[in-house]
């Protein structure tokens, strides 16, 4: 036994004396312990990189959820310019048999989902049209069936997020981005333009476009632009990408390029024509061929850098820490001066109203 205690005292020793000397080590700046990080081999590659990885695969395998609005009257575009963003037949009018343009009296939403994928990743993609909106003599209170739609939509979110069997991964029906189009009137915002982005700018994302820009000359476009900027600041109009909402300097220096160009002035197309031995996505008139992705015939590939290629994840995350937290936080205290304490199912009563108001829309 006491063999057994003379041979380990030594490396109880050891083993104190080895962590008085790393203990003895000064940590005066960043390069002395990388120096004793290489020398003694106790700290290495960990792995924590390999997370980016992990949640690459997962997203993936999952795909990704992408709620597109498009708002204006009728004849400015606006499924011709989903199908360019997107180089697929995504709109409501292309996907649907035998279609007819019709003047509705009332503003009527409908939907139409598909799933993209594009080198591995998938993507469903809803396109949300709201055939009606601006057609009529009376255009008043025509945005009331638009805004019940988001708010129905974040009240189904707030009832799956409270429910006690909630699912693993709640369906995100809500809308994460407005593409409201402006007339190429030449002139200001329309009565019905400053009201609608003024109530709904409070509760989703939204990115104003000129449509059809391609009926203007470059100066009309421009001193448009300049009219239309002034109209949103003097009426105190919130559009996307928010300053509020920057993060850092990084973030402002981007989005402050961005809020130069706003509203985009865009044309859209889905045919092709060749120009100089190469097949472009383009517009054919007795002048000449309008180039849709060509920055210098248009703003058609900024719009789309923003909504898809730089802002989308953006998009979805001030939709859901913004203007879903506000509703949330709006309806629990509601809720909790109606009723004592808070469930579920007082949630599911409380909103069945917002229901029946969404469900006929």
């Amino acid at each position: 036994m006491s063999d057994t205690q003379q041979g380990l005292e030594p490396q109880v020793q050891m083993e104190e004396s080895e962590v008085e000397k790393i203990d003895e080590i000064p940590c005066t700046s960043n390069s002395s312990l990388e120096d004793h990080t290489r020398d003694h081999g106790f700290f290495g590659y960990v792995g924590i990189e390999a997370v980016l990885d992990q949640m690459r695969h997962k997203a993936m395998k999952t795909g990704f959820e992408f709620n597109v609005m498009v708002v204006g009257q009728s004849g400015l575009g606006k499924s011709t310019l989903m199908n360019t963003l997107f180089k697929s037949k995504v709109s409501r009018k292309s996907c649907t048999p035998d279609y007819e343009e019709k003047i509705h009296k009332t503003v009527h939403l409908q939907s139409v989902s598909h799933v993209i994928e594009e080198k591995g990743v998938k993507m469903k993609l809803t396109i949300i049209d709201t055939p009606g909106f601006g057609d009529q003599i009376n255009n008043e209170n025509c945005w009331d069936p638009i805004e019940k739609y988001i708010n129905v939509q974040y009240e189904e979110y707030l009832k799956e997020e409270l429910s006690i069997n909630r699912k693993r991964r709640i369906p995100d029906t809500r809308v994460h981005c407005c593409v409201y189009f402006l007339p190429p009137s030449g002139h200001w915002l329309r009565p019905i333009d400053v009201e609608f982005m003024k109530r709904l700018g409070k509760i989703v994302n939204i990115v104003p476009v000129i449509a059809k820009a391609d009926t203007l000359t470059i100066e009309e476009r421009l001193e448009f632009r300049d009219r239309i900027k002034r109209d949103l600041e003097a009426y105190e109009i919130s559009v996307y990408p928010q300053k509020e909402y920057d993060q850092d300097v990084e973030d402002q220096i981007l989005n402050d390029k961005i809020r130069e160009k706003i509203p985009f002035a865009v044309v859209g197309t889905d045919k092709e024509h060749q120009v100089n031995g190469n097949k472009i996505l383009g517009r054919k008139t007795k002048w000449g061929i309008i180039e849709v992705e060509n920055v210098a015939h248009c703003e058609f590939s900024d719009l789309r850098d923003l909504l898809i290629r730089s802002h989308l994840q953006d998009l979805k995350d001030i939709t859901h820490n913004i203007h879903y937290e506000t509703y949330r936080v709006r309806r629990l205290n509601e809720i909790k001066m109606n009723g004592i304490g808070l469930s579920p199912l007082m949630l599911v009563n409380s909103g069945s109203e917002k229901d029946d108001a969404g469900n006929h829309v």
